[in-house]
C-alpha cells in the first residue's frame, strides 16, 4: 500500500515540516478584537477558573516572547488522510534553540529518516537538507520577526512551531484566539500543568502550560476544523533549557563535501511556455 505523506513533507527545501505557524493565530481573515470565555459542562473548572485561563496563556506568550534564550527538544505527530479515507500519523523530532534578537536553529528528523535543518544567524537564511545533500540560502532581513515573515510570505515555505519564537506572540494571541476555557489542572505530564482549550476561525488547540515562575508550554494540540477529516497536529516539549551554551558554531553552517546550493522554488525564474515566447512580437516591450 502506498501511502500519502503532508505534501509538503516531500519536496527537499520547500517544507520543513509541518507549518505551525498558524497553530494558534488561524487565518489572516480571523475575526474578532480580543478571546473571550466560553461556558464548560456544569461539572466542569468554576467560572473564575473559566475567566482565568486567556491569562494563563497570555503569561505563557509573554515568558517565551521576552525569554532571550532558549533550547527545546520537541516530539510530534500529525495526521495525513489518505485517499481511503483513513488517516495516517508521522512523525518527528526537533531541537529549537534560539537566541535574540536575530539568530535561529532548528534541526529536524522526520519518522522516514529525512533529516532538516533552518538556520538563522543574523545575516542569511539557510535551509540544509542533509538527506539530500543540498542546501539554499538567502540573505536575511533583520530580526528572528521579519526574517520568519520573509520565510513564509516571500520564500513560501513553512517553519515547525514558528509562533512560538517570534516577539509578537502576545499579540497574535491577543487579535486571533476567539474563544477559551479552563479544561483542569493537571499532573500528567510530569508536573503540574494548566490544561487549556481555545479556538481560532480556522483551528482548535489545546496548551498545557506548567504551572509557577516559568509558563512554558509542555504539549500542544491542534485540530485543523476546516480540513478534510479535521486532521490533528501535536507536539510535546521537554529539556527546556533557559540558558543554554550558545558558541560560534552553534549558528554557524558549513556545507559538507559534495552539498549542492539550489535555490528558493520561489526564487527560480519563471520561464514562459514556448508557445506563449512564439507569440510575442518582435522587439515587444518586457
Amino acid at each position: 500500500m502506498t501511502l500519502k505523506p503532508w505534501s509538503s513533507l516531500g519536496v527537499a527545501l520547500v517544507a520543513t515540516v509541518l507549518s505551525v505557524t498558524a497553530v494558534f493565530a488561524g487565518g489572516q481573515g480571523d475575526a474578532g478584537t480580543g478571546a473571550q470565555t466560553t461556558g464548560g459542562p456544569e461539572s466542569g473548572p468554576p467560572a473564575d477558573n473559566q475567566d482565568d485561563a486567556m491569562g494563563r496563556l497570555m503569561d505563557m506568550a509573554k515568558f517565551l516572547s521576552q525569554t532571550q534564550r532558549f533550547r527545546v527538544d520537541i516530539r510530534a505527530g500529525y495526521d495525513v488522510l489518505q485517499d481511503t479515507g483513513q488517516k495516517i500519523e508521522f512523525g518527528e523530532r526537533r531541537t529549537v534553540t534560539v537566541s535574540r534578537p536575530d539568530s535561529l536553529r532548528i534541526d529536524a528528523e522526520q519518522s522516514d529518516g529525512d533529516k532538516q535543518m533552518v538556520l538563522l544567524d543574523g545575516k542569511d537564511i539557510t535551509v540544509f537538507n542533509a538527506t539530500r545533500n543540498v542546501y539554499a540560502r538567502t540573505p536575511m532581513p533583520g530580526s528572528i520577526d521579519e526574517a520568519i515573515a520573509y520565510f513564509r510570505r516571500e520564500l513560501r515555505m513553512r517553519l515547525p512551531l514558528a509562533v512560538l519564537v517570534v516577539n509578537r506572540l502576545p499579540a497574535e494571541l491577543e487579535r486571533r484566539v476567539q474563544s477559551i476555557d479552563y479544561v483542569e489542572q493537571t499532573d500528567i505530564l510530569g508536573v503540574p500543568a494548566h490544561h487549556l482549550a481555545a479556538r481560532t476561525a480556522t483551528v482548535d488547540f489545546q496548551v498545557w502550560v506548567s504551572d509557577g515562575e516559568q509558563p512554558l508550554p509542555l504539549r500542544i494540540v491542534l485540530t485543523y476544523k476546516a480540513e478534510e477529516g479535521q486532521p490533528q497536529f501535536w507536539a510535546q516539549f521537554s529539556d527546556w533549557d533557559l540558558s543554554p551554551e550558545i558558541t560560534a558554531a552553534t549558528f554557524a553552517f558549513t556545507p559538507p563535501d559534495g552539498a549542492q546550493k539550489i535555490a528558493f522554488l520561489a526564487q527560480m525564474p519563471r520561464v514562459a511556455p514556448p508557445a506563449a515566447q512564439a507569440a510575442e512580437p518582435t522587439g515587444a516591450q518586457p
